[in-house]
């Protein structure tokens, strides 16, 4: 399925938690559960209509990661996977 935000909106995939800590220490799957904060941007709505009428580009776009806001996006789920959707204002930082 073919998935196009809207506005401002950015569809998120969710980095999840690896499995093993560096320090070795195997993490169980309960400790997944947690909300992420971090994800890979899958794509980009136009931007938000300005007041004079023209459109303003997303300071983001397909392929960045980014660091959002815990609670501030959406999830949806597409053919079993889990994507978040987000408002630029719930992005806080690219990642890099």
């Amino acid at each position: 399925m073919n998935i196009k935000p809207l506005s401002d909106h950015i569809l998120i995939e969710p980095v999840s938690f690896e499995e093993k800590t560096k320090t070795g220490i195997f993490l169980p799957q309960s400790a997944d559960k947690e909300r992420p904060e971090q994800g890979k941007v899958i794509a980009v709505g136009p931007g938000k209509m300005g007041k004079a009428g023209a459109r303003m580009p997303l300071e983001v776009k397909a392929g960045d990661t980014v660091l959002f806001t815990k609670y501030g996006p959406s999830e949806i789920k597409v053919d079993g996977k889990d994507y978040l959707i987000a408002k630029q204002d719930d992005i806080l930082a690219i990642l890099g």
